[in-house]
């Protein structure tokens, strides 16, 4: 470690000359003036700090935070950026102090440096928490400043430019999150060459051998290949002249990434098929970018195009009138070349192109420090943080919100509007109830149905894009834990968890008070007579901070009633044993959820004769007693909990049914038309033997109790195909 630096020391240190002359040549046309000098001296304070530090390469390490500066010099970012840019490794690595930059550069300097700090320092279970962990600070920051993750894009783009002196361990691992995170979140700010540029980097990194393949054989194109991408390119300038427009035309050529990623998703061989030639089909797509003055000229040169080459149908966006989600606004046409290939064609202005190429280090206003920039990138920006600031605070745990966050950052996108008209950009996949949360969390939380274009639709429903959605919602309504099952969106999964995770604690409390008051009815006491001292005292011993945590984890299965009851009647420690008359019976009104629940191995019904386990961590599981794992659970006498049904229950069960029929056409049909004729919901259906004679088919169904089961089974067993019926 090198010694301790301040950032007031006075002898300049400049061990890279032509570095920092290199990143002064890119500030100097548009930086003003008296800014420059902050920038060197953030130069000559972080070579002071990072002494003696060398990188892998071989290089002096101050010459990787210099490299970070000129990435971001080239995206015209303001000086406090620059500056953080420079120390952006010196709380991590250094000696150098937080108050040492705050007092030299200023807080908003000091504020970004440590927003890109990793949280190394700290301890974890494992890298993937560590890494998870680092996320959520480096997003959280991001909320508060966004040149944050400006910053942070471009020392991963600069380490992945210099990954090659990694071990082959460590370039896969860093390659595949430059893959999973940070270029998606490129992409989502709108930062489509850095985006382009990482992607293309972390599969080199990963494939060098793919990679080095697919490069060579991109620079060996054909000759009449070349030519017809000139004689198209041609045409297409002159109708634009001929129609009186103003222009700027660019070929784009592809990336080894994306035929990469074309080869593997889009061109799978087919029959006969072989492989040689799924690289030319990948390549066989000719792609321009045309760019106007005004927005206006764009449609008039969207008509040009199409004048000159057929559209191909259904292939056409327009991304100007429905921006996406990170602000991304042009005209996407696919057109029949005369060649025989596809032309991409892709029509936007000269502020949409530099918005398309640097999203939301575009147009950054110098005079705001950054943090008030108004492009629709930006705003567009914070609104998406502003979401996960929400959402991560409800997240059980920083693995837990990455993943949340993983799912928000994959481009493709669906784009559905309100009844009043307003647009929701959605993750491609989503359903009704991601729309409803997107609406609002109050919105989800109250959904039953919908209407989509004014027909009626299960919350379940997949959306496409131009559809008009309507929430339908009733008071009562609360999420149920099977929409899990169907919901994209990181916000409406957060939310529905959220949700659950709270009625499951009230649950548990509520259940923790019963069966610790029966504990305590049986030696003859109450909760309300026990001693606050000695209650204080035994959470104390506990390690609880309140009452509702002891009943909670009591109903989880964590604590046994008993000896809770005894500990708190006899002054005894926790953890201490004696055997105690049994409770009296808990009485189950519902299907239960929180802290009750019923076991997947004999799925009781209302009627059947039950009893309640005390499960660790799951709460009161309740059993049949002719269940088959009985013997087992009867090891552990004192996690048996005494249960009984209510008089009026309330609430569909889960049953098994077996069904044995002749193996017809049409018998699945029959059977199912059986079951619900007897009003009863099928949740699955299995095939778990098959002949030419016969079959055996395992129904999973929701009834409301056991004479309902019954009338379903006597339904079923009246036809003529079914050769027997029995409950599982």
């Amino acid at each position: 470690m090198p010694p301790a630096v301040t950032a007031s020391a006075d002898a300049p240190f400049d061990p890279c000359p032509e570095a920092i002359e290199a990143l002064l040549a890119k500030l100097r046309p548009y930086l003003p003036g008296e800014h420059i000098p902050l920038v060197q001296r953030a130069y000559h304070v972080g070579a002071v700090a990072h002494d003696g530090q060398i990188r892998k390469s071989g290089e002096p390490y101050i010459t990787h935070p210099l490299a970070v500066a000129g990435i971001l010099a080239e995206l015209g970012m303001d000086a406090e950026t620059l500056c953080a840019a420079i120390l952006h490794d010196s709380l991590e690595d250094t000696q150098l102090a937080r108050e040492a930059i705050s007092g030299e550069f200023g807080e908003a300097v000091a504020e970004l440096v440590d927003g890109v700090t990793k949280l190394d320092k700290l301890s974890f279970r494992d890298r993937n928490e560590a890494m998870a962990e680092s996320f959520r600070k480096m997003l959280l920051a991001m909320a508060r400043d966004l040149r944050v993750i400006l910053i942070k894009l471009a020392d991963r783009l600069h380490n992945m430019r210099t990954i090659g002196s990694m071990s082959s361990e460590a370039r896969c691992r860093i390659a595949r999150e430059t893959l999973d995170i940070y270029a998606p979140i490129a992409q989502r700010l709108g930062m489509n060459r850095i985006k382009a540029e990482l992607q293309d980097l972390g599969f080199r990194a990963m494939h060098p051998w793919r990679h080095a393949v697919i490069a060579r054989r991109i620079a060996q194109q054909p000759v009449m290949r070349r030519e017809a991408m000139a004689s198209i390119e041609a045409a297409l300038s002159q109708k634009l002249k001929q129609e009186g427009l103003q222009h700027r035309l660019v070929s784009r050529v592809k990336t080894p990434y994306s035929v990469y990623n074309k080869m593997r998703n889009e061109y799978k061989p087919r029959a006969g098929e072989v492989r040689a030639k799924r690289f030319e089909r990948v390549m066989d797509v000719f792609g321009f970018r045309v760019v106007m003055p005004q927005t206006m000229q764009c449609y008039h040169a969207l008509g040009a195009v199409h004048a000159l080459y057929k559209p191909v149908d259904a292939r056409f966006r327009d991304f100007i009138a429905i921006p996406k989600a990170n602000g991304y606004q042009s005209l996407h046409t696919v057109l029949f070349s005369p060649y025989g290939s596809h032309v991409e064609v892709q029509i936007r202005t000269e502020d949409m192109d530099a918005l398309a190429e640097r999203g939301i280090a575009a147009h950054w206003l110098y005079k705001t420090g950054g943090q008030q920039g108004n492009n629709n990138a930006q705003n567009r920006a914070r609104a998406w943080l502003a979401d996960l600031l929400e959402s991560q605070q409800d997240a059980g745990s920083s693995l837990e919100f990455l993943e949340n966050v993983k799912v928000d950052l994959f481009p493709d996108e669906v784009y559905i509007f309100s009844p009043k008209g307003s647009i929701f950009s959605l993750p491609r996949g989503a359903t009704v109830l991601d729309f409803a949360y997107a609406v609002h969390t109050d919105v989800g939380n109250r959904a039953v149905a919908s209407r989509i274009d004014k027909k009626l639709a299960p919350l379940r429903t997949r959306l496409s894009s131009g559809q008009t959605v309507e929430v339908i919602t009733a008071p009562s309504a609360v999420p149920n834990p099977q929409w899990l099952e169907f919901v994209v969106s990181s916000r409406a999964r957060t939310a529905i968890r959220h949700h659950l995770k709270r009625l499951q604690h009230e649950d548990a409390v509520e259940l923790g008070h019963r069966m610790l008051e029966a504990a305590l009815d049986a030696l003859e006491a109450s909760l309300e007579r026990v001693p606050p001292a000695v209650l204080d005292q035994y959470l104390a011993d506990s390690r609880l901070r309140r009452l509702e945590d002891l009943l909670a984890d009591i109903a989880l299965g964590n604590r046994m009633p008993q000896q809770v009851a005894q500990a708190l009647t006899e002054g005894r420690r926790p953890g201490e044993r004696r055997v105690v008359p049994r409770a009296e019976k808990i009485h189950i009104s519902g299907t239960g959820h929180g802290a009750l629940s019923f076991a997947a191995c004999c799925r009781p019904l209302p009627g059947d004769e039950i009893m309640g386990y005390l499960s660790s961590g799951k709460g009161v599981v309740v059993h049949r007693v002719e269940c088959p794992n009985l013997p087992e659970l009867q090891k552990n006498p004192e996690r048996w909990v005494p249960v009984d049904w209510d008089r009026e229950v309330v609430g569909d069960f889960r049953a098994g049914l077996r069904v044995d029929v002749l193996n017809k056409p049409g018998v699945l049909a029959q059977v199912a038309a059986a079951i619900a004729e007897a009003e009863s919901n099928i949740d699955n259906v299995e095939y778990k033997e098959r002949d030419l004679r016969m079959a055996v088919m395992h129904f999973g169904i929701e009834v409301k109790h056991r004479k309902h089961l019954a009338d379903v089974m006597r339904r079923v067993r009246k036809l003529d195909v079914v050769l027997g019926v029995q409950r599982l």
